[in-house]
């Protein structure tokens, strides 16, 4: 697995809409400004959470994006799969079905597969939130 700048971008926004609710819909610019990517390429990323229903947007002065929902209701899982093509540890399995022909005789595809659900079991147990307050791995 290794995730693009495009799931850290993606990230990066989410967070940086949890961090200012008070300022309603924030737009691509301010978010760009303050995280210091290109607004082309946040275009492109924020194109695919609005696709995947993760933010709000609003057209005009004061247009922009949102979370659509509370920081605790996102896991970073979800919000890196709407950017990633695949997660998995190894090309042969996506989406968490396998897709190789010598699979039947693979002795490592259990291994992997087993790798891949433990990596999505942890990423979706991380939350916004969890990212937010960091309380998760003060402990």
């Amino acid at each position: 697995m290794n995730i693009t700048s495009k799931g850290r971008y993606a990230l990066r926004v989410m967070i940086d809409l949890a961090q200012h609710p008070d300022e309603g819909f924030v737009s691509l610019k301010t978010v760009a400004e303050r995280q210091g990517i290109s607004m082309k390429y946040l275009e492109m990323i924020v194109s695919s959470l609005k696709k995947a229903e993760l933010v709000e947007s609003t057209r005009g002065k004061e247009g922009g994006y949102r979370l659509s929902r509370s920081p605790a209701d996102y896991s970073v899982g979800e919000i890196l799969r709407c950017l990633e093509d695949n997660l998995a540890p190894v090309s042969c399995i996506k989406d968490g079905e396998i897709q190789c022909d010598k699979a039947a005789a693979c002795v490592t595809l259990p291994m992997w597969k087993e790798l891949d659900e433990l990596t999505n079991a942890y990423l979706d147990g991380v939350s916004l939130q969890d990212l937010l307050t960091g309380e998760k791995w003060n402990s």
